[in-house]
């Protein structure tokens, strides 16, 4: 009889123990989780541009994880569509940046950036007679920026500049390796 009150109570030890034990790693885990989210920052650029038979518009989103007060890295997104008089092109894709903050009105980045792009147009050919004629084109293909730059920071905005490190000449998405920048975070 003594040997079964022994077993029974060692039976509610164990589940007290375990219960006891759960809640601690629940408590844990949820407090990890909560700071986990108040260390992310949403945030990212939007575009728009119309003019002269020419219209763009671009959005942006990112979600960057801050380590400390100096460095922040995430995932981003890009979609962009532009149609001008003899062209239109779609680009998408997506990017992983990291941010450094050395002192708090300057930042610094470095943004991979990998988009698929689609662009449709037609190319006008001058022939010996004086005379055009409309040929139209179709290309795809992904393109792969490094940008490098460096913003200027007031609370949650940057209005910088970057760089492609990896801009060719023949590059069917960006004109100039240089792209001014907005950024904004909350």
């Amino acid at each position: 009889m003594l040997y079964l009150k022994f077993r029974l109570l060692k039976n509610y030890i164990l589940v007290f123990c375990l219960i006891l034990y759960s809640a601690i790693l629940f408590s844990q885990e949820t407090n990890v989780e909560t700071r986990f989210w108040d260390n992310v920052s949403i945030g990212g650029g939007i575009g728009l541009n119309v003019g002269n038979g020419i219209f763009s518009a671009s959005i942006s989103p990112s979600a960057v994880y801050n380590f400390n007060q100096y460095v922040s890295a995430g995932p981003g997104l890009h979609f962009s569509y532009q149609d001008g008089r003899d062209f239109n092109s779609t680009l998408y894709g997506g990017s992983f940046i990291v941010l450094a903050n050395p002192i708090p009105q300057i930042q610094l980045s470095a943004d991979l950036e990998q988009l698929r792009y689609n662009i449709n147009g037609e190319n006008f050919i001058a022939l010996s007679n004086g005379s055009f004629v409309n040929l139209p084109f179709e290309e795809s293909g992904w393109n792969t920026a490094l940008f490098l730059g460096a913003g200027f920071r007031a609370g949650p905005a940057v209005l910088g500049l970057r760089y492609n490190v990896l801009f060719n000449d023949n590059d069917n998405i960006y004109a100039t390796a240089w792209a001014p920048f907005v950024r904004v975070f909350f």
